[in-house]
This record gives structure tokens, C-alpha cells and sequence, in this order.
């Protein structure tokens, strides 16, 4: 990859998990990413039109929007809840492993076959991952249940990293942030709405509207990593060796989850979390 867009790739991993801490602090998570989601589609479309671009472009690639939409949704929602139930120093690491699910798309849908390198890769993303839930006197998987949510956001992530690096063929960021928001707000409620007894109320999911300072930081942090993102893929990134470069924002995850948010176990967790990421290194350098 270019040096320089491999910087641009390594600020985005930067502000990322910053951004993810932001909204693992808030009383109510799952209103504070709809408020972060209302100002992506805002602030797309404001681009969009600043700059000229054409918003009706995405007509020629609707099928790849679509499947980012259905991505996003999954990464989304599955992300808030596990932010909300485990720590992020734990479970970042899995949702950002994203080049281990497209590698095993690969195997199981597409035919691929890997050889020694490949499963060395595979095999340093598991043990990474095991020792990142590992408790003495706890269960195997401390909690199953939050680590299946975390697996879901990392599919939902090489979903629509995939969809992601062909639509920027095509358009330009912020239309297609634009258009994949606004088809993610209201799916992304309807979601949340539809979790019964622990779904939070409406006015939980719009108590972002009271803090609009805090959203709009927070907001305009998450449009500056997404669009540094899908500009190197418009400018020949590959998605793999970009989601690659991507896995530095694991380490630092660890080091916001220990210092800011005050999580245990942070020596194991982030010699666990340099594992993973080395790992996903290996898997995609012999893909």
C-alpha cells in the first residue's frame, strides 16, 4: 500500500476506538449512535452538495449500497449492545477482526483453499481471541452470548467493507454515506424498538437531541474515519490490506479501555490484543 495511504488509513484507526469509548460512556448507548448515524446522513449530504457532487449517482450501484445498508445495520446494532453488556478492551479486538470473516467467506463460499501461512494466521486470531475473554474460575467464554453479538459486528463489518471498497468506484464518500444512513436510521430504530421488555424508550433513543455538543464531536469524529476510509479505497486501497493496516486501532482500544474507562486485566489483554492483530496481519499478507 502507498505510504500515504496508509496513513490516512492509520488516523482513521485512531479515531475509531475513540469514538466507540465515547459511545460505551454514554448512559444510553443505542440514542447516542442513532444521534451519531442521523449526523453521518447529514453531514454526507451537506458534502455532497458543497462539493457538486451527485447524490442521484447511487442509482448505478444500488445492489452494493443495499448490501452495505444490511452490513452496517448488523455491525451496528450488534455492536451497541455489546458495548453496552462487556468491555471494550475485550471485545473491540473481535469486531474489528473483519479480515478473519472474509477469509472464511472465502473458504466456505467461494472455493478458496489457504496453506501453512494462512491457518498460522487463523490459528494466532483464535488464541488472541481466547485469552482476550479468558478469567481464571470463569466459564471457557465468560459470556457466550456478548461474544456471539461481537462475532455478528465483525461479520457485519467485512460486509460492508466489501460493499464499501467497490461502490468507491463508482461514487464519492459522502454520497454513499449519505445514502447508506439513511437507509440505516430507520432500520437501526426499528431494531432496538423490537428488542421488547429491554428495548429503551423513545425518548432514550433521542437524549443525543439535549447534548447536541457532545454528539456533534462525537459525530464528526466518526465521519472523518469512515470518509479517510473509503477515499483510500477510492484511490486504490485494497480492502484487504486496508482492513489490515486497520487492526492498529485493536492495540489502542485496550490501551483507551485500561487508562480512560479503568478495565482490569490490561497486560494480558493487550498482549492478547497485539496476538489477534498480528494474527490478522499474517492472514491477510498469505491471502
Amino acid at each position: 500500500m502507498d505510504p500515504a495511504l496508509a496513513m490516512l488509513v492509520l488516523v482513521s484507526a485512531g479515531l475509531h476506538p475513540l469514538w466507540n469509548a465515547l459511545i460505551k460512556r454514554d448512559p444510553r448507548p443505542e440514542g447516542a449512535f442513532l444521534g451519531v448515524m442521523v449526523l453521518l446522513a447529514l453531514l454526507g449530504g451537506a458534502h455532497s452538495l458543497v462539493a457538486g457532487y451527485d447524490l442521484l449517482a447511487a442509482r448505478h450501484v444500488w445492489p452494493l449500497i443495499a448490501v452495505s445498508w444490511a452490513g452496517l445495520t448488523v455491525y451496528a446494532t450488534c455492536m451497541v449492545v455489546t458495548l453496552r453488556r462487556g468491555d471494550l478492551s475485550a471485545y473491540y479486538p473481535i469486531i474489528r477482526s473483519s479480515p478473519l470473516f472474509i477469509v472464511a467467506a472465502g473458504v466456505l463460499f467461494l472455493g478458496e483453499r489457504y496453506g501453512g501461512p494462512m491457518l498460522a494466521g487463523v490459528a494466532l486470531v483464535l488464541i488472541g481471541a481466547f485469552f482476550l475473554q479468558y478469567r481464571r474460575a470463569a466459564r471457557l467464554l465468560d459470556d457466550p452470548g456478548t461474544l456471539a453479538l461481537a462475532v455478528l459486528a465483525m461479520a457485519g463489518t467485512g460486509i460492508y467493507s466489501i460493499a464499501d471498497s467497490r461502490a468507491m468506484q463508482v461514487l464519492e464518500p459522502p454520497v454513499l454515506l449519505f445514502w447508506v444512513q439513511v437507509l440505516c436510521v430507520p432500520s437501526y430504530v426499528l431494531v432496538f424498538r423490537a428488542r421488547g421488555r429491554s428495548a429503551p424508550d423513545w425518548g432514550a433513543l433521542f437524549l443525543w437531541t439535549k447534548r447536541p455538543l457532545r454528539t456533534l464531536g462525537i459525530g464528526v469524529m466518526c465521519y472523518v474515519s469512515y470518509y479517510l476510509i473509503l477515499w483510500v479505497y477510492g484511490h486504490g486501497g485494497d480492502v484487504a490490506a486496508v482492513t489490515s493496516v486497520r487492526q492498529a486501532s485493536i492495540p489502542f482500544s485496550v490501551l483507551i479501555g485500561g487508562l480512560w474507562l479503568k478495565e482490569p486485566d490490561m497486560t494480558r489483554r493487550l498482549f492478547a490484543s497485539l496476538i489477534l492483530a498480528a494474527g490478522i496481519v499474517v492472514i491477510v499478507v498469505a491471502g
